[in-house]
């Protein structure tokens, strides 16, 4: 029986052995692709490194594995990642290559505080697999959270955008004049609508036209509020309708939706709170009626 899990230990760690250095082959013999500016990216980035000490002293080897993993990722893989990114603001300025990189890094510090927790817990194998499961896991759900969170603000805050917009252009401002308004009237210049409205400013500014600017914004927001914003504004330069007519009226459908979506969560919050109102009930019952029972019981013995 010794001899057997001895035997199976040797077979494991053989067949770890292999992998890795199946992996590690695959890796350096994969072609890498030329470097590309990173352009907003880039400028992301050099924040995160200044603000983040951590992220500072990993950036270097993220980016030295992600150009070893270039050679791995197909073009639709690469888009999907890219696209994910930019949806959280361009996380960390990272590529779709250093996301990968990341993530592998992430599992292997993972497997390591998976095996120190496993001999504190006694089942080493188990630690490790649910701590590299975890730790590749981890910079897909920061991501994830981040893009859920910059969605619902830019959701939340479009309609004053709007509003400020329309009211710029009816004064006699053209669109980039009403668009800097928005960003030198904001209190918080990191807010990612703010953001998004710096960025398309600049690329204006860069000589990209308004409708390449607003559909690159649809595409990092995906959402209805800001689709048919850019959808209407894209109809009217076409047609040659005025913009501030149409931001008009884009910014009463805007505060009507706000209102609609507000009486919806208030009309659901009445259907939640049973659950915990019957608990709290319960609760009181018991509180009530238990003693009576004990007394009870206790009298009839």
């Amino acid at each position: 029986m010794k001899l057997d899990l001895e035997t199976s230990r040797w077979a494991l760690l053989a067949a770890v052995t292999v992998a890795l250095f199946a992996f590690s082959y695959a890796l350096a013999s994969a072609p890498t692709r030329i470097g590309q500016r990173l352009g907003m990216r880039g400028l992301k980035r050099q924040r995160a490194i200044v603000d983040a000490p951590g992220w500072r002293g990993l950036e270097p080897f993220v980016r030295w594995l992600g150009v070893r993993f270039s050679g791995l990722l197909g073009r639709d893989t690469r888009s999907a990642l890219d696209r994910q990114i930019g949806q959280a603001g361009d996380f960390l300025g990272l590529t779709a290559e250093e996301y990968v990189a990341l993530s592998f890094v992430s599992a292997f510090l993972g497997v390591g505080a998976g095996a120190l927790f496993g001999v504190l817990a006694g089942s080493v194998p188990i630690g490790m697999i649910l701590g590299g499961v975890l730790g590749a896991a981890l910079p897909y759900l920061q991501i994830t959270g981040e893009s859920q969170r910059r969605l619902k603000e830019i959701g939340r805050g479009l309609p004053y955008v709007i509003d400020l917009m329309a009211l710029a252009m009816s004064a006699g401002l053209d669109f980039p004049g009403a668009v800097r308004q928005v960003v030198e009237k904001s209190s918080n210049p990191e807010d990612p609508l703010v953001e998004e409205m710096t960025r398309i400013l600049q690329e204006l500014q860069l000589g990209r036209t308004r409708k390449q600017a607003l559909v690159g914004f649809a595409e990092r927001a995906p959402i209805a509020p800001v689709t048919e914003f850019v959808a209407a504004l894209v109809q009217a330069e076409e047609r040659g309708n005025p913009v501030a007519e149409v931001l008009q009226i884009q910014a009463g459908v805007s505060r009507l939706r706000r209102t609609v979506a507000a009486e919806e969560s208030a009309a659901k919050a009445g259907v939640k709170m049973v659950g915990p109102l019957f608990l709290l009930f319960a609760c009181i019952m018991l509180l009530v009626m238990g003693p009576m029972i004990l007394k009870l019981s206790a009298q009839a013995e």
